[in-house]
């Protein structure tokens, strides 16, 4: 099959387009006719040998794919060949072909495509799970959400608006901006202009943001800091600005405010490193998984989950893809196919 492949960690432009061999189906597993894998700065992380899960070299990256089931193991029920899903994958989104626990597949909609679609393995869960499990969000609660215009800001913009909350979104630009308006929030603040404090306090009368959403982290974690509500919640879903922020304990103290850290891979059974779970236990947290995208599928047919797609590349436009991530200029979720 056709695949893109990492040999070393390093730079994007050293992957390569190669014919491999198609993974084997292995009890438990379904294969699937990938039609799309989408592009995260997550992956990027994994390629450059940064991310704290790194799969053995060489190997097919992607963490995210939409496609059509090919052939089922045996002891799988649920699912047929020609069925249209998607799911989280440790690996191998960027190859034709890919093999997955059947527990981490989930039916899209017919009217989802597969581009689309691929916001909903990780994007779409990760945010329900921290603002609904973590952050236990309440509806009429204040949702500040960073980085609004790219993937991961936007579908919290989404699924806060959801739940039930105020949102205030901050992008850099008004492009960015209309975007994240469009997508539901009810304020904006652009973060190249504007002092996002200042603003947020004025926007809540003084009082902060309940609930903090930031895929960014650097100076503008530090800004949350200042604009978080007594007894507030920041949750950090990654580091796009390329600095890992550290945390005056003492600012925590004073404000009453908690900080929670969410790694969705906990859930869908790839633990964390060198982690041994228990059948039982990862069966428990899949279920949780599986109510939430279903919840979250019935959003997507009500309208209020639109799965904005930035763009969908063939394989061999990998770089180009992973530019619209690397600068910050990816405006919802990019994805390549790797059919094309």
């Amino acid at each position: 099959m056709r695949a893109l492949v990492c040999h070393e960690y390093g730079p994007i432009e050293a992957l390569r387009i190669e014919v491999v061999p198609p993974p084997a189906l292995k009890a438990g597993h379904v294969r699937v006719a990938v039609h799309a894998g989408g592009v995260s700065f997550a992956t990027l992380l994994g390629v450059q040998g940064k991310h704290q899960n790194k799969p053995v070299l060489p190997y097919i990256p992607g963490n995210e794919m939409a496609g059509v089931v090919m052939e089922v193991a045996a002891d799988v029920t649920g699912f047929a060949p020609g069925d249209r899903v998607t799911g989280p994958v440790s690996s191998g989104a960027f190859g034709a072909e890919v093999v997955t626990p059947a527990g981490n597949l989930y039916r899209i909609p017919d009217t989802l495509d597969f581009a689309a679609a691929t916001s909903f393995p990780t994007l779409y869960p990760t945010a329900y799970g921290a603002l609904r499990w973590k952050a236990k969000m309440a509806p009429g609660e204040t949702l500040l959400v960073h980085g609004a215009g790219g993937g991961s800001g936007l579908t919290a913009v989404e699924v806060g608006k959801a739940m039930g909350a105020t949102v205030i979104a901050t992008a850099g630009g008004a492009d960015k901006l209309a975007v994240a308006r469009a997508h539901g929030a009810d304020h904006l603040v652009d973060s190249r202009r504007e002092d996002i404090r200042a603003r947020v306090l004025e926007i809540t009368s003084g009082r902060g943001a309940d609930v903090i959403y930031d895929p960014v982290g650097g100076e503008i974690f530090e800004q949350s800091l200042r604009c978080v509500a007594v007894e507030g919640r920041i949750i950090p879903m990654g580091f796009a600005s390329g600095k890992i922020p550290q945390i005056p304990a003492n600012i925590l103290l004073v404000k009453n405010i908690t900080v929670i850290g969410f790694y969705y891979g906990y859930y869908n059974g790839w633990g964390r490193p060198g982690e041994v779970v228990d059948p039982v236990e990862i069966a428990r947290r899949r279920a949780l998984v599986q109510d939430a995208l279903a919840e979250m599928f019935g959003w997507f047919e009500q309208g209020k989950l639109k799965a904005r797609v930035a763009g969908i590349f063939p394989l061999d436009r990998w770089v180009q893809a992973f530019q619209l991530i690397s600068d910050r200029t990816v405006v919802g979720k990019a994805a390549l196919d790797p059919t094309r």
